[in-house]
């Protein structure tokens, strides 16, 4: 019986092994050496460039702040002057800080493509840059829950294997004594 009792348990183990490295990390959940992830969402931006100017604007709900830099050296822009449209619609700008820019919109993008265009006016520079905000609805985190049965799957299978192998080892115990004990002429 002790054959029987190693060989039922070194299959056991076997299964039991292959169970748990099945269903260690399924797809989009495996916590290898990725770095992780910011948490929430990144704001939507655009952004526009010129010869001479580079503008990247950030919308947080309604409020829309513009970052303007020379292209030339990408030093700040301060003082200038922008004249700002944002799907047809003249959008006033305010500087808040030395190189910092304001804009508030009266109501909120709606998803898909807006044109940006932005009239500049720095000293004796003046250029028209154009960009656009591509707004999407937010996706849902579909991925985790794409398939929640593969983890189970993963176990039940493992369990089944092993359910298999300890049948498979009784059978082949139990059936090697009687062959062994029919005798020999």
């Amino acid at each position: 019986m002790t054959s029987f009792s190693f060989h039922a348990a070194r299959w056991f183990a076997i299964g039991s092994l292959w169970c748990t490295t099945v269903a260690w990390a399924s797809e989009g959940h495996d916590h290898g050496d990725a770095p992780a992830a910011a948490a929430g969402n990144a704001l939507p931006r655009f952004t526009a460039v010129s010869e001479t100017f580079e503008m990247v604007g950030v919308l947080d709900g309604q409020q829309l702040t513009l970052y303007l830099d020379r292209y030339a050296d990408n030093s700040p822009v301060q003082g200038a002057q922008i004249g700002l449209e944002i799907g047809g619609v003249k959008v006033p700008v305010q500087a808040h800080e030395q190189d910092v820019y304001e804009a508030t919109l009266t109501e909120a993008l709606k998803p898909g493509v807006t044109p940006v265009t932005a009239t500049v006016i720095a000293g004796a520079n003046t250029d028209r840059l154009a960009g656009e905000f591509d707004l999407h609805e937010e996706a849902h985190d579909d991925a985790a829950s794409e398939h929640p049965w593969q983890p189970t799957a993963a176990w039940l299978v493992g369990a089944m294997l092993a359910i298999v192998l300890l049948v498979w080892s009784v059978r082949r115990v139990r059936i090697a004594p009687s062959a062994r004990s029919g005798g020999a002429a």
